[in-house]
């Protein structure tokens, strides 16, 4: 575990403090503006199977949060079932969550895993959570209750 913790750390641990700070609410990973998902698609990623930036013409408001889509079959979608096409963790990053601490999941590394749309913070990291992705959203799942309404910044002390 202390191999896991050493991965998350350096220059992706300082830009996921930075970043995840400034996070609208603490229970979703949202811009200063609100903006879910940094304006990507939430809706294709299970439609389209790609990470698609959404429109600013086209835009939804859940749980205080603004999805973009790229289309307007994909707003009425996402309109019909919001909870079917939000990401885990309220967008933080999967592996980070499984860790205990929040920080922001890039829209552009991301899988459906049974149904779910799971984010992670980088490259390097998806790929080291898709290594054992089922005991991560294990320990992901066990840690977001206690995690969930705690700012990113109160998990690093």
């Amino acid at each position: 575990m202390n191999a896991l913790k050493t991965l998350i750390s350096g220059t992706a641990l300082s830009l996921a403090l930075a970043t995840s700070a400034l996070a609208l609410g603490v229970e979703l990973n949202t811009s200063t503006t609100g903006l879910a998902l940094q304006g990507y698609d939430p809706v294709a990623y299970f439609l389209d199977s790609a990470a698609e930036k959404g429109s600013y013409k086209i835009t939804s408001v859940h749980n205080g949060a603004t999805y973009r889509f790229a289309n307007k079959e994909h707003k009425e979608a996402f309109d019909a079932n919001p909870d079917a096409y939000l990401p885990q963790y309220g967008g933080y990053c999967a592996f980070g969550t499984a860790m205990g601490f929040k920080f922001d999941g890039d829209p552009t590394q991301w899988k459906i895993v049974d149904g779910e749309l799971f984010l992670n913070l980088s490259s390097e990291i998806h790929e080291k959570w898709q290594g054992d992705q089922a005991n991560f959203i294990t320990k992901a799942d066990d840690n977001w209750p206690e995690i969930e309404d705690k700012a990113p910044t109160d998990l690093q002390n």
